[in-house]
Formats: C-alpha cells, structure tokens, sequence
C-alpha cells in the first residue's frame, strides 16, 4: 500500500507538458571556469586599453582657471575624441573642438609643461577683446564663468588693439608673430589652431601672451574631478624633496583638506 500512495504522488507532480508531448524546459546554463576567465580577461583588456591610450589623470597646479577649476583639482581627460577624426572606420565617439570647450594640451611656450584652458577662437575667428570683455566676429561673447580682479592692463585688457610692453612678459616668438595676425584691430585664428584663455581672466597666461595652441599639441578634454585637495599653487617645477612633502601631506591631512562636494564632478 504505501508504494502505490508514493506512485500517485510522483504521477501527480509529473509537469502536464509531457502528458501534451510537449518537450521539457532545459535548465540554463552555467557559465564554466574557462569561460568565466576568458570574460574576465577581456574586460581587463578593455579597462587597460582606455586607461593606457584614452584616459589619463592630470592635476590643476595654479589658479588660471577658478572658479571652473581649483588648484588640486584631480581631473580624467580624454585623449581620443579631440585627435583629428580618421578617414577609415572608427568605433569610438569623435568630438569637435568648439567654441567654450575646456583642453589640456602642451604649451607652445614650454613644450613639457601641460596647462588647461578655454577654447575662446577657433580656426577662422576673429578675436579682440574691450575693457576685458570678449568679442568674437564682431559680437560680445557671454561668459558667466569668468572671474576678474578688478585691475585693468592696457595690453591684457585690449587685446590686440593696445601695442605689449616689456612688462606684458610675451614670449620673444609670439611678439614677432603677433601682427602678421591683427586685421581692423582683431585678430584671425589660422587654420589648425585655436585661441585659448584661462576663466580667471586676470590671471592667466594664456594666448594673449604665447599664441595659438596648434592642434597637434592638443591632449584631450577634461572629463571629471575624480579628487579635489585644496593646496597652494606649484608655480614651477618641484624637486624630489617637494613632491615628498607634498605626498606627506596629503596622507596627513586627506580627510580634512578632501573638497569632498567636487569629487566625481562633471567639467564644463
């Protein structure tokens, strides 16, 4: 007697699908060991493809571009998506150097430092600037994210309308280059360059001072601030000894000098 009960149960739990004819649901399947490592390798090859070739860290050493960015701003910059577009099949996203864009690129003035700044001309614009303000083909550009001190400096403040002196500080190339550029008190962007200034308008050396940044020298755009530490400035380049103090610092001090509202914020 109790086989039969067990019979009549195993016959109840039997799915109605067999009893149609219709096949039995396969179980999913697992992924195995090989396969698991096999995904796991290349999704390590892609992080360090982007890392190695796309992506790469920068710090913001001095106050040219406050308040968008803050001396020990740590930034992500994009290195692919400002290189000239290629003619073939690309698969990654291809970006336009505009009008407004923020850039990293090496100084023509010193061609191992890094600075960032605004692209305010591009090839074929004509730049000068009123009383500090900024005039693009012949119309005021709105810049919200300028910050000045108030001071005014004829050659700095009117550029390219008021002739440098000694104390401008211009770059010997850039003095000699400069007029073969000004037209009707404006200044025209070349082919393959653009025209960059800092946002802390009073305190940037920027284009006014060493020229165009030639698209070859360009690095990439910031992207985020993966960290921000507030430091003072390093206004040149730092000895062995600095750069340990410096790193003692931030370990003694992460947690309260950490601008902790920047982290993981957007550049723009």
């Amino acid at each position: 007697m109790p086989r039969r009960r067990t019979e009549k149960r195993t016959q109840n739990l039997t799915p109605r699908r067999r009893s149609t004819g219709l096949p039995a649901r396969q179980s999913a399947k697992r992924e195995t060991p090989v396969q698991f490592s096999a995904s796991m390798i290349c999704t390590l090859v892609v992080a360090l493809f982007i890392l190695t070739f796309h992506v790469q860290a920068f710090e913001i050493p001095t106050g040219s571009m406050e308040r968008t960015l803050l001396v020990g701003d740590h930034l992500l910059v994009d290195r692919a998506d400002v290189e000239p577009e290629p003619s073939g099949l690309h698969l990654l996203p291809h970006h336009t150097i505009q009008r407004g864009d923020i850039l990293v690129f090496l100084s023509p003035a010193q061609p191992e430092l890094h600075l960032v700044k605004r692209v305010i001309g591009i090839p074929g614009d004509r730049i000068r600037l009123e009383s500090g303000e900024v005039f693009r083909n012949g119309t005021r550009v709105d810049e919200p994210y300028v910050i000045r001190n108030g001071t005014y400096v004829a050659y700095r403040d009117d550029f390219p309308d008021m002739p440098a002196s000694p104390d401008d500080c211009l770059t010997s190339d850039w003095h000699a280059e400069l007029g073969s550029h000004i037209q009707s008190g404006e200044i025209t962007v070349p082919p393959g360059n653009y025209f960059v200034m800092g946002d802390n308008r009073d305190n940037s050396f920027d284009s006014r001072y060493w020229g165009f940044v030639p698209q070859e020298n360009i690095i990439g755009r910031p992207l985020i601030i993966y960290w921000s530490f507030e430091q003072p400035p390093i206004e040149s380049p730092q000895s062995v000894g600095d750069r340990i103090s410096r790193t003692s610092e931030v370990g003694l001090h992460f947690f309260d000098r950490t601008r902790w509202r920047r982290t993981l914020t957007l550049v723009h």
